[in-house]
């Protein structure tokens, strides 16, 4: 069995800062976003699962929360790609690698990598949730970091990491370059200005991964 690591085993292990009192200058761009601009069906998409979520997310388990919310939120945000654009998103991959001498495995919710279906090359963005609170089995933040230093073992090249961690309706960014981690300021789902930040913010990774992450 893997071992479970925790987030500040992972920091002394692997030397990582933690930056959360400030944004970096790429947390600012990221979160210095409009508001999306959906069209009918999106709208109406989006209005339905923020009603959801507002009723009912204090009772779903961790497979209603994807089914009923989370799927809806990563359509909304374009991320959910079969290849067609030199990216993939799929759901419960295990990532694996071995980093001096000390070997990681997670699985990630969700991801986001260069590849073709269900094949992965490079990662570029992991998405871990608990719901409805952590996991005694696991923290998912240091499970993103994992996928980030395995991720950082397997791109071979020094570029951005992103993710996002969901605890119930409790949503937070990251973004690791090297051997530090910004984290965001948490954003709650059932607000509605935060579901847009949400929702905005997941649009724009997407322009950052199609604009400049991809041609690395």
């Amino acid at each position: 069995m893997a071992k479970e690591w925790k987030e500040a085993e992972l920091m002394l292990h692997f030397q990582l800062n933690k930056i959360v009192a400030t944004q970096t200058r790429l947390m600012q761009e990221w979160f210095d976003v409009e508001k999306p601009i959906f069209d009918s069906y999106e709208m109406r998409r989006f209005e339905e699962s923020l009603s959801l979520a507002q009723e009912n997310i204090g009772g779903w388990n961790e497979e209603d929360l994807k089914m009923y919310f989370i799927s809806n939120v990563l359509y909304l945000s374009g991320l959910m790609s079969q290849g067609n654009k030199g990216y993939v998103g799929v759901f419960e991959k295990h990532l694996s690698a071995t980093i001096n001498g000390i070997k990681l495995s997670v699985r990630t919710d969700f991801l986001v990598a260069k590849g073709f279906k269900n094949i992965v090359e490079k990662p570029y963005f992991h998405f871990q949730e608990y719901k409805p609170q952590l996991n005694p089995g696991g923290e998912p933040m240091a499970q993103i970091l994992e996928a980030f230093l395995i991720g950082q073992a397997k791109n071979g090249t020094p570029i951005p990491l992103y993710g996002c961690e969901v605890i119930g309706k409790q949503w937070v960014f990251v973004i690791m370059e090297a051997n530090t981690y910004c984290v965001s300021k948490s954003l709650d789902c059932t607000d509605r200005d935060d579901l847009l930040q949400i929702i905005s913010m997941l649009r724009k990774f997407k322009e950052i991964l199609e604009t400049r992450l991809l041609i690395d």
